[in-house]
């Protein structure tokens, strides 16, 4: 999820844990403690392109790493807050703020690796990175509880309303999807389609449209399904390009490609260059002259070595992509 709703996140349940005994200190310990998962955001800036992107919600998003460092972020809390607070319940504070950030990612389509050292992530896809209607609950409540400084049962009540609406507005998204990959999957029959797998996750800053990608043996098929639509789910096929990846097998980057992108790729050619096609996030732009997804690699010769960068995105093609979604909302 974004910082800022981390942010929110982290301070709401700094205050539920130890907002009787830090006041209103808990906004600050909860605005770093809500982010410190994201750090290795920072360290990737110092590792390549691929690696950074291999490291992100690894290690830092773990349950076992949270278990290690609570006690110690604790100790130092205890330390600032002499008096204040015990070791136990800065504990406490710490470790939740952790994981409920972790456990708000899982929410989101980017895997999470929860239960590091295994390599399996977590992606629920229910809900896009920021969502507006996740976040203003959260961002409300905050601020009748930091309006309440000295009435702690009341800025209680306040976070618990903001962290019910929100909590409720994920179980919202749930059954959305669900709806979502039921209408996805009796088109897919209509339509004669055999698939061997089938994801679902929503668009950009909204619940209503859902991106559907689709596996078969020889091809990938895309699809959106706003809950608005009147008319039948119609597929995009893209081939697997399985000569293209055969080129590049045995390439560092593009094996290590493929395990972030959890096989969901497809492998193009354009000007003698390869690129690698990222498929969980969707389309940048469809525009037949220069289709490029959300996540594209471009390989490029470095000391005879084939090296992946990510290819860059301009700004008007952000913001195409944002009319086009909201045009799409409205059905078809």
């Amino acid at each position: 999820m974004d910082s800022f709703t981390q942010i929110l996140l982290g301070i709401a349940t700094a205050e539920l844990c130890a907002g009787k005994k830090l006041q209103r200190k808990t906004f600050v310990y909860g605005a770093i403690l809500g982010t410190l998962p994201d750090l290795d955001v920072v360290v990737a800036q110092f590792m390549n392109p691929v690696d950074g992107v291999a490291i992100h919600r690894g290690i830092s998003h773990s349950v076992l790493l949270f278990l290690l460092l609570s006690p110690f972020l604790g100790w130092i809390i205890t330390k600032i807050e002499r008096g204040k607070i015990n070791f136990y319940l800065a504990t406490k504070m710490v470790f939740w703020c952790l994981l409920t950030h972790v456990f708000l990612d899982i929410f989101t389509s980017w895997g999470t690796q929860i239960f590091w050292p295994l390599p399996d992530r977590v992606a629920l896809k229910t809900i896009f990175v920021i969502d507006p209607l996740y976040t203003i609950p959260l961002l409300i409540s905050l601020i009748f509880a930091w309006r309440k400084k000295d009435d702690f049962h009341s800025r209680r009540k306040s976070v618990l309303i903001g962290i019910y609406l929100s909590s409720f507005y994920l179980l919202i998204t749930c059954s959305l999807k669900l709806y979502a990959l039921k209408q996805f999957d009796e088109a897919l029959k209509t339509q004669n389609i055999t698939y061997d797998d089938l994801i679902v996750k929503p668009t950009a800053f909204n619940c209503i449209l859902w991106n559907a990608n689709v596996a078969t043996k020889e091809a990938y098929f895309l699809a959106d399904y706003s809950l608005f639509d009147t008319q039948s789910i119609t597929f995009k096929k893209y081939p697997k390009n399985n000569e293209l990846e055969y080129q590049l097998q045995g390439n560092a980057d593009f094996e290590k490609l493929k395990e972030i992108s959890e096989g969901w790729f497809i492998v193009t050619k354009n000007e003698d260059q390869f690129y690698f096609n990222d498929l969980r996030f969707g389309l940048l732009t469809s525009d037949s002259k220069k289709t490029q997804f959300a996540f594209s690699y471009v390989f490029k010769e470095e000391n005879g070595i084939l090296k992946a960068h990510e290819v860059p995105k301009e700004k008007r093609d952000g913001m195409a992509l944002m009319k086009n979604i909201f045009n799409r909302i409205k059905g078809n």
